[in-house]
């Protein structure tokens, strides 16, 4: 009788542990009745004219001749109760109001409304710039270019929603350690590194190998995360890839190509065996939070390429391992779809009476004169264009669930640390962080950072205020929390480790 009262008092005690769990550890990531996972793909031909002017370098120069296509891809997935689009870009980087100006295209032809809509840039250095005469999207008029651009865009996105089939999605992350090194550096005593406000740095970016070496002045983020996306007979339809590298760059004169972002993309199609013209499957490389990371090993410097020969050996390697991790994906039916938007206000880093006054200074100096630095005549025209930069602006910031895959944006060229705090203190198994997403708006250095100088933080090149990426920092994971209330209760590092391995 005893062993009889025990066993019935151990299966109430479980049934009330089951009741008691939240909805979201019963059911959150099971199919709902009457829902199916929908994914459609496109890519848009972006490539602009031969003449138009590539940016990245000092000085732009007219396009003599394209050697690969650029592309606006975007992916669309839909839950049965929630759309979002994902657009990224070949592109260095687009101001807020030409995004702005594809989202209301698609939003007036497909009624996807514009906080649904996620687009960024690759940051690829050999493309026609987009941003104009102006850069912060304070005038609305758009050239022909960004006007073609945002046209492109907003049919891409069209037609990833004709394209729209059931699906299934997975996700993972490989490493790829070998292609990342962190620039900035500091550099042993004695060894000056001047900047174009009359002082010194105690961090230079680019610096020049050799013994005056000391260290990196922050770490890399070595991880290629991915999602998978496929038709439910298997056939793939979009996988988007994430890698916190800045373009790899050896362009043969003024080429226009898609680097290493490129690269990828038609690697791993080769190797998914992915290239029926009647089925076409779109691979996507979105730039992580690469703002202080290149692929130049200034310690062992590498020898000298031929040009694409370093971008290709990047790409391919890179694309080798997502492959690797894609044979081993577990892909789920369906899970939710979810996406929040919000603008947080940032200020402006308005110049003030004395910079303004010393970037006259040296305006007035002789070109015969002896530079402090070399790029101090460029920083003091950028100083003095800032003094007309409003107070503050609103910075749009999103957070994207895809089941247990959490994606952040932010507007800027970010940090590796700040995409390293994401990801360690997200609620998600797994999470990545695209830059240059929704706008563009220079670098977004820690305030640690700030604290060194070096040319990401330089008054022109960094253009918002010292304390923003905490902000944003802060803003995002509060987004994610707000996601996951309802997530599985499965513990956050078990799912982790499972997503890694």
């Amino acid at each position: 009788m005893r062993v009889k009262v025990k066993i019935l008092v151990l299966l109430l005690a479980a049934m009330a542990a089951v009741l008691a769990l939240p909805f979201s550890a019963q059911a959150q990531n099971e199919k709902p009745a009457g829902k199916t996972l929908l994914a459609g793909a496109a890519a848009s031909n972006i490539t602009p004219p031969l003449g138009a002017k590539i940016v990245g370098g000092w000085t732009p120069m007219p396009a003599t001749h394209v050697h690969d296509e650029l592309y606006a891809k975007s992916l669309v997935l839909d839950d049965g109760t929630t759309r979002v689009a994902i657009v990224v870009v070949d592109n260095v980087g687009i101001p807020r109001h030409v995004f702005d100006a594809a989202k209301k295209l698609v939003e007036a032809e497909t009624g996807l409304p514009r906080d649904r809509m996620l687009m960024s840039a690759t940051h690829t250095h050999s493309a026609a710039t987009a941003r104009g005469d102006d850069y912060l999207s304070l005038n609305q008029q758009l050239d022909d270019y960004q006007s073609f651009l945002a046209r492109r865009i907003a049919d891409g996105v069209r037609r990833a929603i004709n394209n729209l089939a059931p699906a299934r999605v997975g996700w993972a992350v490989g490493q790829a350690p070998e292609h990342v090194f962190n620039r900035r550096w500091h550099l042993k005593e004695g060894t000056p590194a001047p900047n174009p406000f009359g002082g010194y740095d105690k961090v230079q970016m680019n610096p020049s190998s050799g013994p005056h070496l000391d260290k990196p002045a922050g770490p890399t983020d070595p991880e290629v995360s991915f999602l998978s996306v496929q038709a439910r007979d298997g056939r793939p339809i979009a996988l988007l890839a994430n890698y916190s590298l800045h373009y790899v760059g050896g362009v043969k004169g003024a080429d226009i190509s898609a680097d290493y972002y490129g690269v990828f993309a038609r690697r791993l199609t080769e190797l998914l065996g992915a290239d029926d013209p009647d089925r076409p499957f779109v691979a996507i490389m979105s730039n992580g939070t690469s703002g202080n990371v290149n692929n130049i090993n200034f310690r062992n410097p590498d020898k000298r390429r031929q040009p694409y020969e370093k971008m290709r050996i990047v790409g391919n390697a890179v694309a080798a391992e997502v492959y690797k991790k894609y044979q081993t994906l577990e892909y789920q039916d369906w899970v939710p779809v979810s996406m929040l938007q919000t603008e947080l206000p940032i200020k402006f880093r308005v110049p003030t009476q004395e910079q303004l006054a010393f970037a006259r200074q040296i305006q007035a100096k002789p070109e015969s004169a002896k530079p402090h630095q070399r790029h101090e005549k460029t920083y003091a025209q950028r100083v003095l264009a800032m003094a007309d930069y409003p107070p503050e602006f609103p910075m749009i910031l999103q957070a994207l669930r895809i089941g247990d895959l959490g994606i952040a944006t932010i507007p800027t060229e970010v940090f590796v640390e700040i995409g390293l705090e994401v990801k360690k203190r997200s609620p998600f198994a797994q999470t990545f962080v695209v830059s240059l997403a929704n706008g563009s708006y220079g670098y977004l250095p820690t305030p640690e950072h700030h604290k060194l100088g070096g040319y990401e933080t330089w008054l022109g090149t960094n253009r918002v205020e010292t304390e923003a990426s905490r902000k944003i920092t802060e803003k995002l994971l509060g987004m994610f929390d707000e996601l996951s209330k309802k997530y599985s209760s499965k513990s956050v590092e078990d799912q982790k480790q499972a997503s890694s391995r």
